[in-house]
């Protein structure tokens, strides 16, 4: 995996993460049917204004519908397999060890990809598109970058190493 701009918005997954989300939206369809009958059900018990059942029922399904679409938009993006190999540059997929600037003490390794691969590791996982995340794609050993944090204040990280994650 090279370290293109396109590489940069890629989710990377293992095949375990993978197969673990495929499953998960496998079974959120498979219960599509059930919400509705309950929905169905619900509404037949009268008036919808004063049904708690009814609107608690259509509040699961829209989650429900909300976690298909992201989980589908997810899968359809991921790139599955292998951590790349390279590590001349900061990418999805790698361990990537940062120091903040002012405390050389202060470092943090994490692994650079999906939130969802999380479940997979007890590594602390950033997203690409976080605010470091997005600093440092294709960065280098021994770039320092400056990222703006979502409350306004000013961090300055540098990238200390870079290894592919390896599981």
């Amino acid at each position: 995996m090279s370290t293109t701009d396109h590489d940069a918005h890629v989710t990377w997954l293992t095949q375990e993460a993978h197969d673990r989300l495929k499953a998960e939206l496998d079974g959120l369809i498979a219960a599509r049917p059930a919400v509705a009958a309950e929905i169905n059900e619900r509404r037949e018990e009268g008036d919808l204004r004063e049904n708690g059942g009814y609107h608690a029922a259509k509040e699961e399904q829209g989650k429900q519908e909300g976690r298909i679409r992201q989980l589908e938009e997810l899968l359809r993006s991921a790139q599955v397999g292998d951590a790349p190999t390279t590590v001349d540059a900061v990418a999805p997929g790698m361990v990537v060890s940062v120091h903040f600037d002012g405390d050389a003490k202060d470092s943090e390794t994490f692994l650079l990809g999906s939130r969802e691969i999380a479940a997979t590791t007890d590594m602390t996982v950033y997203s690409p598109e976080s605010a470091m995340g997005d600093a440092i794609l294709g960065r280098a050993k021994g770039d320092t970058v400056s990222y703006r944090t979502p409350n306004g204040n000013t961090i300055r990280v540098t990238v200390d190493d870079l290894t592919p994650f390896t599981g």
